[in-house]
Protein backbone atom coordinates (compact mmCIF):
# COMPACT_ATOMS: atom_id res chain seq x y z
CA UNK A 1 0.00 0.00 0.00
CA UNK A 2 1.44 3.36 -1.03
CA UNK A 3 1.12 6.10 1.57
CA UNK A 4 -0.47 9.32 0.45
CA UNK A 5 2.05 12.16 0.09
CA UNK A 6 2.09 14.58 2.97
CA UNK A 7 2.57 18.33 2.67
CA UNK A 8 4.54 20.24 5.28
CA UNK A 9 2.56 22.68 7.36
CA UNK A 10 2.97 26.30 6.36
CA UNK A 11 5.47 28.11 8.57
CA UNK A 12 4.88 31.63 7.28
CA UNK A 13 2.51 33.73 5.21
CA UNK A 14 3.19 36.92 3.30
CA UNK A 15 0.50 39.58 3.42
CA UNK A 16 0.38 43.22 2.47
CA UNK A 17 0.14 45.55 5.45
CA UNK A 18 -0.01 49.27 6.08
CA UNK A 19 1.10 51.09 9.23
CA UNK A 20 2.03 54.57 10.33
CA UNK A 21 5.63 55.75 10.52
CA UNK A 22 7.27 58.79 12.00
CA UNK A 23 8.65 60.77 9.04
CA UNK A 24 11.89 62.72 9.49
CA UNK A 25 12.30 65.35 6.77
CA UNK A 26 15.98 66.19 6.38
CA UNK A 27 16.69 69.81 5.53
CA UNK A 28 20.47 69.37 5.63
CA UNK A 29 23.05 66.64 5.09
CA UNK A 30 25.12 68.06 7.96
CA UNK A 31 24.71 65.35 10.58
CA UNK A 32 26.53 67.40 13.20
CA UNK A 33 23.90 70.14 12.86
CA UNK A 34 21.16 67.50 12.94
CA UNK A 35 22.56 65.96 16.12
CA UNK A 36 22.68 69.37 17.79
CA UNK A 37 19.10 70.14 16.76
CA UNK A 38 17.81 66.77 18.01
CA UNK A 39 19.60 67.25 21.33
CA UNK A 40 18.13 70.74 21.77
CA UNK A 41 14.60 69.71 20.86
CA UNK A 42 14.36 66.46 22.81
CA UNK A 43 16.82 66.99 25.66
CA UNK A 44 13.90 67.64 28.00
CA UNK A 45 12.13 64.40 27.01
CA UNK A 46 14.64 61.54 27.12
CA UNK A 47 13.01 58.26 26.20
CA UNK A 48 10.24 59.93 24.22
CA UNK A 49 10.90 57.55 21.33
CA UNK A 50 11.23 53.84 22.07
CA UNK A 51 12.79 52.28 18.95
CA UNK A 52 9.96 53.73 16.88
CA UNK A 53 10.32 53.07 13.13
CA UNK A 54 11.12 56.18 11.14
CA UNK A 55 10.99 57.07 7.43
CA UNK A 56 13.71 59.46 6.23
CA UNK A 57 12.32 62.01 3.77
CA UNK A 58 15.05 63.29 1.42
CA UNK A 59 12.86 65.48 -0.77
CA UNK A 60 14.55 68.72 0.36
CA UNK A 61 18.01 67.33 -0.50
CA UNK A 62 17.20 65.65 -3.82
CA UNK A 63 17.98 68.57 -6.15
CA UNK A 64 21.40 69.23 -4.61
CA UNK A 65 22.14 65.48 -4.63
CA UNK A 66 23.88 66.02 -1.28
CA UNK A 67 26.00 63.11 -0.07
CA UNK A 68 24.69 61.57 3.14
CA UNK A 69 26.46 59.20 5.51
CA UNK A 70 23.51 56.89 6.09
CA UNK A 71 25.38 54.57 8.45
CA UNK A 72 26.14 57.53 10.72
CA UNK A 73 22.60 58.85 10.30
CA UNK A 74 21.08 55.52 11.32
CA UNK A 75 23.33 55.40 14.40
CA UNK A 76 22.45 59.00 15.30
CA UNK A 77 18.71 58.32 15.11
CA UNK A 78 19.05 55.08 17.07
CA UNK A 79 20.68 57.08 19.84
CA UNK A 80 17.43 59.06 20.09
CA UNK A 81 15.24 55.94 20.08
CA UNK A 82 14.34 56.13 16.38
CA UNK A 83 14.86 53.06 14.17
CA UNK A 84 15.42 54.12 10.54
CA UNK A 85 13.81 51.61 8.17
CA UNK A 86 13.38 53.37 4.84
CA UNK A 87 13.98 56.49 2.75
CA UNK A 88 11.93 58.29 0.16
CA UNK A 89 12.21 61.24 -2.19
CA UNK A 90 15.99 61.09 -2.67
CA UNK A 91 18.09 61.26 -5.82
CA UNK A 92 19.33 58.08 -7.49
CA UNK A 93 22.70 58.40 -5.73
CA UNK A 94 21.13 59.06 -2.34
CA UNK A 95 18.74 56.15 -2.70
CA UNK A 96 21.55 53.82 -3.74
CA UNK A 97 23.61 54.89 -0.72
CA UNK A 98 20.62 54.35 1.55
CA UNK A 99 20.08 50.86 0.16
CA UNK A 100 23.74 50.06 0.70
CA UNK A 101 23.24 51.01 4.35
CA UNK A 102 20.37 48.53 4.64
CA UNK A 103 17.46 50.94 4.27
CA UNK A 104 14.46 50.24 2.06
CA UNK A 105 13.12 52.62 -0.56
CA UNK A 106 9.58 53.81 0.06
CA UNK A 107 7.50 55.21 -2.75
CA UNK A 108 6.59 58.86 -2.35
CA UNK A 109 2.90 59.49 -1.78
CA UNK A 110 2.86 62.77 -3.69
CA UNK A 111 1.92 61.32 -7.13
CA UNK A 112 -1.12 59.64 -5.61
CA UNK A 113 -2.17 62.91 -3.97
CA UNK A 114 -1.80 64.81 -7.23
CA UNK A 115 -3.83 62.17 -9.07
CA UNK A 116 -6.52 62.24 -6.42
CA UNK A 117 -6.80 65.99 -6.63
CA UNK A 118 -6.95 65.90 -10.43
CA UNK A 119 -9.66 63.26 -10.35
CA UNK A 120 -11.60 65.26 -7.77
CA UNK A 121 -11.33 68.38 -9.93
CA UNK A 122 -12.56 66.48 -12.99
CA UNK A 123 -15.47 65.05 -11.03
CA UNK A 124 -16.35 68.51 -9.71
CA UNK A 125 -16.31 69.96 -13.24
CA UNK A 126 -18.54 67.16 -14.54
CA UNK A 127 -20.95 67.66 -11.65
CA UNK A 128 -21.09 71.40 -12.37
CA UNK A 129 -21.91 70.77 -16.02
CA UNK A 130 -24.66 68.33 -15.05
CA UNK A 131 -26.14 70.79 -12.58
CA UNK A 132 -26.09 73.60 -15.11
CA UNK A 133 -27.91 71.46 -17.65
CA UNK A 134 -30.52 70.33 -15.10
CA UNK A 135 -33.63 72.10 -13.95
CA UNK A 136 -33.17 75.43 -12.22
CA UNK A 137 -34.97 74.24 -9.12
CA UNK A 138 -33.04 70.98 -8.78
CA UNK A 139 -31.72 70.44 -5.28
CA UNK A 140 -27.98 70.82 -4.89
CA UNK A 141 -26.13 67.63 -4.12
CA UNK A 142 -24.21 68.02 -0.89
CA UNK A 143 -20.90 66.23 -0.40
CA UNK A 144 -20.92 63.38 2.09
CA UNK A 145 -20.09 64.46 5.64
CA UNK A 146 -16.51 64.14 6.79
CA UNK A 147 -16.12 61.50 9.45
CA UNK A 148 -13.62 62.49 12.11
CA UNK A 149 -12.23 59.64 14.16
CA UNK A 150 -11.26 61.02 17.59
CA UNK A 151 -7.97 59.93 19.05
CA UNK A 152 -8.03 58.25 22.41
CA UNK A 153 -7.09 59.73 25.75
CA UNK A 154 -5.05 58.49 28.68
CA UNK A 155 -6.73 59.43 31.98
CA UNK A 156 -4.72 59.76 35.17
CA UNK A 157 -6.76 60.21 38.37
CA UNK A 158 -3.96 60.32 40.92
CA UNK A 159 -1.52 63.08 41.88
CA UNK A 160 1.86 62.98 40.14
CA UNK A 161 4.78 63.51 42.50
CA UNK A 162 8.28 64.79 41.80
CA UNK A 163 10.19 62.37 39.58
CA UNK A 164 7.08 60.72 38.13
CA UNK A 165 6.48 60.86 34.39
CA UNK A 166 3.44 59.99 32.27
CA UNK A 167 3.45 59.82 28.46
CA UNK A 168 0.25 59.49 26.40
CA UNK A 169 1.63 58.02 23.18
CA UNK A 170 -0.60 58.77 20.19
CA UNK A 171 -3.28 60.20 22.47
CA UNK A 172 -4.41 63.11 24.60
CA UNK A 173 -3.60 63.14 28.31
CA UNK A 174 -6.16 64.02 30.99
CA UNK A 175 -4.93 64.47 34.56
CA UNK A 176 -7.57 64.80 37.27
CA UNK A 177 -5.15 65.66 40.09
CA UNK A 178 -2.22 67.99 40.62
CA UNK A 179 1.13 67.65 38.84
CA UNK A 180 3.82 68.41 41.40
CA UNK A 181 7.04 70.32 40.87
CA UNK A 182 9.51 67.87 39.31
CA UNK A 183 6.81 65.68 37.71
CA UNK A 184 6.39 65.51 33.93
CA UNK A 185 3.35 64.98 31.70
CA UNK A 186 3.80 64.35 27.96
CA UNK A 187 1.27 63.71 25.21
CA UNK A 188 1.33 63.42 21.44
CA UNK A 189 -2.01 65.28 21.55
CA UNK A 190 -3.52 67.75 24.01
CA UNK A 191 -2.89 67.87 27.76
CA UNK A 192 -5.70 68.66 30.22
CA UNK A 193 -4.86 69.16 33.89
CA UNK A 194 -7.90 69.71 36.11
CA UNK A 195 -5.80 70.81 39.08
CA UNK A 196 -2.52 72.62 39.71
CA UNK A 197 0.19 72.16 37.08
CA UNK A 198 3.51 72.81 38.81
CA UNK A 199 5.75 70.41 36.88
CA UNK A 200 6.57 70.10 33.21
CA UNK A 201 3.94 69.69 30.47
CA UNK A 202 4.84 68.83 26.87
CA UNK A 203 1.98 68.55 24.36
CA UNK A 204 2.26 67.68 20.66
CA UNK A 205 5.42 65.77 21.54
CA UNK A 206 5.77 64.37 18.01
CA UNK A 207 5.32 67.67 16.25
CA UNK A 208 1.58 68.36 16.39
CA UNK A 209 1.55 72.15 16.30
CA UNK A 210 -2.24 72.20 16.86
CA UNK A 211 -1.91 70.56 20.29
CA UNK A 212 -2.72 72.62 23.38
CA UNK A 213 -2.33 72.51 27.15
CA UNK A 214 -5.33 73.29 29.34
CA UNK A 215 -5.04 73.77 33.09
CA UNK A 216 -7.19 75.06 35.95
CA UNK A 217 -4.17 76.35 37.89
CA UNK A 218 -1.21 77.29 35.70
CA UNK A 219 2.07 77.28 37.68
CA UNK A 220 4.42 75.19 35.48
CA UNK A 221 8.17 74.72 35.52
CA UNK A 222 8.13 74.24 31.77
CA UNK A 223 5.52 74.16 29.02
CA UNK A 224 6.07 72.95 25.46
CA UNK A 225 4.09 72.58 22.25
CA UNK A 226 5.64 70.57 19.40
CA UNK A 227 9.15 71.03 20.78
CA UNK A 228 8.93 74.79 21.38
CA UNK A 229 9.56 75.54 25.05
CA UNK A 230 8.92 78.19 27.64
CA UNK A 231 10.38 77.96 31.15
CA UNK A 232 10.05 79.87 34.40
CA UNK A 233 12.89 82.13 33.24
CA UNK A 234 10.14 83.96 31.37
CA UNK A 235 7.51 84.63 34.08
CA UNK A 236 3.84 84.18 33.29
CA UNK A 237 1.53 87.18 33.25
CA UNK A 238 -0.58 87.86 36.33
CA UNK A 239 -3.82 87.03 34.53
CA UNK A 240 -2.71 83.44 33.90
CA UNK A 241 -0.33 82.60 36.76
CA UNK A 242 -2.17 80.37 39.21
CA UNK A 243 -5.34 80.66 37.14
CA UNK A 244 -7.23 78.65 34.55
CA UNK A 245 -5.37 79.05 31.27
CA UNK A 246 -4.46 77.43 27.99
CA UNK A 247 -1.19 77.15 26.10
CA UNK A 248 -1.01 77.13 22.31
CA UNK A 249 1.34 77.92 19.46
CA UNK A 250 1.14 81.06 17.38
CA UNK A 251 3.69 80.55 14.66
CA UNK A 252 6.88 79.68 16.54
CA UNK A 253 5.80 81.47 19.73
CA UNK A 254 4.25 79.96 22.86
CA UNK A 255 1.07 81.80 23.86
CA UNK A 256 -0.42 81.46 27.37
CA UNK A 257 -3.84 83.01 27.78
CA UNK A 258 -6.75 82.86 30.21
CA UNK A 259 -9.50 80.35 29.62
CA UNK A 260 -12.72 82.12 28.74
CA UNK A 261 -15.69 81.01 30.80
Amino acid sequence: MIAAPTHPAAVFELKSAAFDLVALRLETADLEALAKSLDQRYAATPGLFDQDPVLIDLDALREADAAIDFAALVALLRGHGLLAVAVRGGSANQTAAARAAGLAEAQAAAPRVVRARAEAAAEAAAAAETAEAGAANAAAVEPPPTIVVPRGALIVDRPLRSGQRVYAKGADLVVLAHVSHGAEVIADGHIHVYAALRGRALAGARGDTEARIFCTCMEPQLISIAGIYRTTEQPLAADVLGRAAQVRLEGDRIVVEPLNH
